[in-house]
């Protein structure tokens, strides 16, 4: 279960980078649908990279508790709107505007 939950804070938080990043960088002039699309893609990407890097560093003690790790949920966090606002900016480069 604890799986689905961090893919799920890592969607959310990419599709928030990828609607901010959309708002910021004007060249990607793409509708809000695929700004969210590619920020839940680019925040489950970013997420995931950065757990690998920190090696799944869980914290044993709330897990065994039932509690919650308030570092991987940071690091998820922010992995996911790092991740999503990439993305999105990268997508926007590709779709956007043409001169």
């Amino acid at each position: 279960m604890e799986g689905i939950v961090a893919l799920v804070v890592q969607a959310v938080a990419g599709m928030a980078g990828g609607g901010a990043t959309g708002q910021i960088v004007k060249t990607a002039g793409m509708a809000l649908l695929p700004k969210l699309l590619s920020g839940a893609v680019g925040g489950v990407a970013g997420g995931s990279l950065v757990g690998a890097l920190l090696g799944g560093a869980a914290d044993p003690a709330a897990a065994a508790a039932g509690g919650l790790d308030l570092g991987a949920l940071i690091g998820q966090l922010a992995g996911g709107a790092v991740g999503g606002g990439a993305l999105t900016a990268i997508v926007g480069q590709v779709l956007g505007k043409r001169d």
